[in-house]
């Protein structure tokens, strides 16, 4: 569906919903704020197969370099090795369940990982073949199917679990995307960065809806694109968190982060994101929920 510049919104996957416009979410036990930390795992490829599209500013590493780039790809298996755990542990300190975004390529050649994220009770969403295939609009309707398909294919078998959630790699999507989602029996989406509550999807079959990430505060996006010195990215954290927690009183609000281990997971930035966390949980009224958990509620409040 190509856009179609008109009067109001120029598609069709959504209504256009003001908040202000809204009756009242109310989140479990009165709370003002949902928080969900989406974990991301992705795979760099050595190589990114032949008519694959991966985003030229991908960070990791200074800077792309000629093959093989090491620097790029051992930055980010860091996550895998190291990282992970400390977010994870960081996490549970505050009694915040993970939501896993998990490709088919780290949930097929990371056995380990999969079984340590079981046993923590992570809940995992569909993240793609691999950081180095994003969906774009030049895949055709069965190219873009298989693609979901293989993906949500290899994380069930790995982890056993039928994924509730899709995070595409870099929020690619085409034009089909959240209706082949619906087809797959996905039921949220975090592509759509919009809202500050969840919101449905208009969708020919199934229920879709969309789980807003607060993208400015997306790791990668402030402190490797921006270069958000580390302790300004805790004092954006903490000041979204408390402007939502205000405007939640009135109407319950969403505050879903995306974190990457080989980022935020660096012995350096670790302490930052835990004073954060700290900040947010310490307040009376703050549901620390999985992506799954939030949109059951929200649909059961909306229905």
């Amino acid at each position: 569906m190509s856009g179609q510049r008109r009067y109001g919104m120029d598609h069709e996957h959504h209504q256009w919903s003001p908040l202000n416009t809204r009756g009242r979410l109310q989140w479990p036990n009165d709370a003002r704020v949902a928080v969900c930390v989406i974990i991301n795992l992705e795979h760099m490829e050595w190589q990114a197969p032949s008519g694959s599209f991966q985003a030229a500013n991908l960070s990791g590493g200074s800077a792309a370099r000629p093959f093989p780039d090491y620097a790029r790809l051992s930055h980010r298996e860091y996550g895998h090795r190291v990282g992970v755990f400390r977010l994870l542990d960081t996490l549970e300190t505050h009694g915040i369940p993970a939501t896993v975004a998990m490709d088919a390529l780290t949930a097929a050649n990371y056995p380990y990982l999969v079984r340590h994220l079981n046993a923590r009770g992570c809940e995992f969403i569909g993240h793609g073949i691999s950081v180095s295939r994003m969906i774009t609009g030049r895949m055709t309707s069965e190219e873009e199917t298989g693609y979901i398909q293989e993906s949500l294919t290899a994380l069930n078998h790995a982890t056993g679990e039928t994924a509730k959630g899709w995070l595409g790699p870099e929020y690619g999507e085409s034009s089909r995307t959240p209706q082949l989602l619906a087809q797959a029996g996905i039921r949220y989406v975090c592509d759509w960065v919009n809202d500050e509550q969840p919101f449905p999807m208009t969708t020919s079959e199934g229920q879709l809806y969309a789980l807003p990430i607060m993208w400015e505060l997306d790791d990668v996006s402030a402190l490797a694109e921006r270069k958000v010195p580390i302790d300004r990215y805790q004092d954006m954290l903490t000041e979204a968190f408390d402007a939502l927690y205000e405007a939640g009183a009135v109407n319950g609000r969403v505050l879903t982060l995306h974190l990457h281990p080989w980022l935020i997971g660096q012995p350096f930035r670790i302490g930052y994101l835990d004073a954060a966390l700290r900040h947010m949980v310490r307040r009376q009224g703050v549901w620390a929920a999985t992506g799954s958990a939030i949109i059951d509620w929200y649909q059961s409040q909306t229905i």
